[in-house]
């Protein structure tokens, strides 16, 4: 059977976890059913998949994914003021995460900040401004389906 190497196109079956520099484990499939997709289907950042180009069956590697190819830079924009009176919740605490509409859906935020007329909401990405340790096994790797 042909080695076949990932690149865009091909179907990917891995296990993965996703890591914080200080080991903490965000997210991690090990445990669990594997993850098949696309390369190139948007299912995974891209600054995911150009780490699993050219990897083959049976790789395992460990990558440090930098922020401008992750989840992107924490960006102070994103950080936000919003009046108390918007909250039903009286037991509103640092690091509890809402949901708030915007025009496209339901945007999360995480409270920052708080006192008794406004509310400072975190809009970036839980994971924004960070490394991501991406492990990966490569469990199999396919051609692309033709249609």
């Amino acid at each position: 059977m042909m080695t076949i190497p990932i690149e865009t196109g091909t179907n990917v079956t891995l296990h993965f976890a996703l890591s914080l520099e200080d080991g903490h484990v965000v997210d991690s499939n090990f445990e669990g059913k594997p993850a098949t997709f696309t390369v190139g289907d948007g299912n995974l950042l891209p600054g995911f998949e150009v780490a699993l180009m050219g990897l083959v069956d049976g790789d395992e590697r460990e990558f440090t994914i930098t922020p401008e190819n992750a989840f992107g830079q924490h960006n102070p924009q994103n950080v936000q003021a919003v009046e108390r009176g918007n909250f039903d919740d009286d037991e509103l605490e640092v690091g509890a995460m809402y949901s708030f509409q915007n025009g496209d859906g339901e945007l999360p935020g995480v409270i920052v900040e708080l006192d008794d007329k406004e509310i400072m909401v975190d809009f970036n990405h839980p994971l924004a401004g960070v490394n991501i340790l991406f492990r990966v096994n490569i469990l199999s790797v396919s051609p692309a389906q033709v249609h």
